[in-house]
């Protein structure tokens, strides 16, 4: 992976509703892509206000992956933590006693990260997003805003700030607002951007009830699509923004986009009844779709979005819900029994069936504990899906892309367990 543009800086304008500060000139930002977290890799000397570790599990904020899930960063009561996937490893810990860290936005291995207070104590305002270098230990800046952070997305040249109606887009190198986007309400920063396209793609709530906006930063046009009756619940961008995926707050079936015209490619199902969608995962060549939810399986879907197929697929699902079975006129013989002796019934189920039994099911699951947020994402190696949850858990699957079925799990962790720690310093 090429390191990106040194980070250099000048004085920034604010906006009405946000303001930036820059402390100081940060040194050259530097990326890596092997097992190590910043540039020398060897450790890190903590802040003078870094604390002890204890040896009680601490208490998890945030969970999120990097772009390309090669790593996990945990925001915790006492500072974060940083993991390898695939092998898991810890890789980076700093512990700090002045309070929590409730969002940790990385940028691939960067040393640069971005942090929002969180928890009874929180380490910095929930109305400020501190950009911080490892290198110094310490904030070089920060984004400050008349309500709370949702959700921090960044790339390697714009920090794209999620409030719970608006969405402010700056760039990085002077941290200047460029775009600013107003939603409908989204108290869960829903917010997706592209990560190896330039220009961007950008991906939010519109301002009606299931509707995304998609702002396309190459052609400056922008789409409203319908994506769901109820409100949204998740998205998911692949890291080029050619796709993207979105669940509603239902969370029986995910829908996939074509993110740079709009349109509907695929419909996959989830389950038939309603569930809390907590993630989605793109694979890194966008044939798997992975989903968790609050009834504790992981699902991975089969995609068949490519160029070549989007018209075959479009036409096989119209024959399967709309061919009629020559016994009955429902497509379904084992209704026979019913014609004639519930109409309303029947024809309900006419409707309704039909396109029930015609969904896309998902290939392969894994099944967890009911009772924790996980999150799923896929490893680097071909067929593995990683799954983090907020109680500690580790887990790193593989599914068999021809059979299906149940996964098979190779590796479990607790990675809140002192054994997984490195220690400070």
């Amino acid at each position: 992976m090429a390191s990106p543009t040194p980070l250099t800086f000048s004085a920034c304008s604010s906006a009405s509703s946000s303001s930036a500060t820059l402390y100081s000139i940060p040194p050259d930002t530097d990326c890596v892509s092997d097992g190590s977290f910043s540039s020398a890799a060897a450790g890190f000397a903590p802040p003078v206000e870094d604390a002890a570790p204890t040896a009680e599990d601490p208490s998890v904020y945030h969970l999120s992956f990097n772009q390309d899930c090669g790593c996990f960063v945990a925001g915790l009561d006492n500072g974060f933590r940083i993991y390898n996937t695939d092998p898991f490893k810890a890789l980076f810990r700093r512990d700090i006693s002045r309070g929590g860290i409730g969002l940790v936005a990385m940028l691939f291995r960067c040393n640069v990260l971005c942090f929002v207070g969180g928890g009874p104590e929180p380490l910095y305002p929930a109305n400020k997003v501190m950009i911080w270098d490892d290198h110094l230990s310490r904030c070089f800046g920060e984004l400050s805003f008349r309500s709370e952070v949702r959700n921090v997305k960044i790339r390697r040249d714009k920090i794209i700030v999620v409030l719970a109606q608006k969405v402010f887009v700056y760039n990085f190198v002077d941290l200047r607002l460029v775009h600013q986007i107003e939603t409908a309400l989204n108290s869960k920063g829903l917010c997706e951007v592209s990560h190896t396209s330039s220009p961007m793609l950008l991906a939010c709530p519109g301002l009606q009830k299931g509707q995304i906006r998609i702002e396309n930063y190459g052609s400056k046009k922008t789409k409203f699509v319908m994506a769901h009756d109820s409100r949204l619940a998740c998205m998911s961008m692949t890291q080029d923004g050619r796709l993207l995926a979105t669940a509603s707050s239902k969370g029986t079936l995910v829908r996939v986009f074509n993110a740079l015209d709009g349109s509907l490619l695929q419909e996959v199902r989830r389950g038939a009844d309603r569930a809390e969608i907590y993630s989605l995962a793109f694979s890194s060549d966008a044939h798997w779709l992975a989903v968790s939810s609050d009834k504790g399986t992981i699902h991975v879907f089969s995609l068949k979005v490519d160029s070549g197929s989007l018209a075959t697929l479009s036409n096989d699902r119209s024959q399967v819900v709309s061919a009629p079975n020559p016994s009955n006129g429902l497509g379904i013989s084992s209704l026979s029994i019913l014609k004639g002796k519930n109409t309303l019934l029947v024809m309900w189920m006419k409707r309704v069936l039909p396109k029930y039994f015609s969904s896309e099911w998902s290939v392969a699951q894994f099944r967890l504990p009911e009772g924790s947020e996980y999150l799923v994402g896929f490893g680097q190696q071909k067929n593995t899906v990683i799954i983090i949850g907020l109680n500690g858990s580790f887990y790193r699957c593989e599914f068999d892309s021809v059979k299906g079925g149940e996964m098979t799990q190779l590796e479990h962790h607790n990675y809140l367990s002192a054994d997984n720690f490195l220690k400070p310093g």
